[in-house]
């Protein structure tokens, strides 16, 4: 069951732990390295952090370490899986943008995507709902 948990791992109330800070809790808590062995990527409007590990880890496990953790339970943090989706919204897209080109970039295998399902543009907030075929999509 592990195997099909999501590799992200969302960190609520992360405003009393620097970027720096986060980063290195986090090397400590799973043994693995930020940037060769995991991505944080901050999202500071709602306090959030999501970690993704690169590596296969068992992240059921992680977060009950993480919910146990000294320092993540100084700070106040809470952390959990992220849900696999099968939408995704592009914001801030090109006003001349088409739902052929989005099918394409974000079936390309580069990018991370998978088959697309759906595409809806929404011209006037210049943004789109794409739909992937499956959770491996994203």
């Amino acid at each position: 069951d592990s195997a099909e948990a999501s590799p992200s791992v969302v960190f609520e109330n992360i405003e009393r732990c620097s970027p720096n800070c986060l980063q290195m809790l986090l090397e400590n808590i799973s043994g693995l390295t930020v940037d060769a062995d995991f991505t944080v990527e901050l999202i500071p409007e709602i306090n959030v952090a999501v970690v993704t590990f690169l590596k296969n880890i068992d992240t059921k496990e992680f977060v009950e370490k993480c919910s146990q953790h000294k320092r993540v339970r100084e700070f106040k943090m809470t952390a959990w899986l992220l849900e696999s989706t099968q939408s995704i919204k592009a914001e801030n897209l090109p006003e001349s943008i088409s739902t052929d080109y989005l099918t394409v970039y974000f079936e390309s295998a580069r990018n991370g995507g998978g088959p697309v399902s759906d595409v809806q543009l929404f011209p006037e907030e210049n943004s789109a709902i794409i739909t992937f075929c499956d959770h491996k999509g994203n």
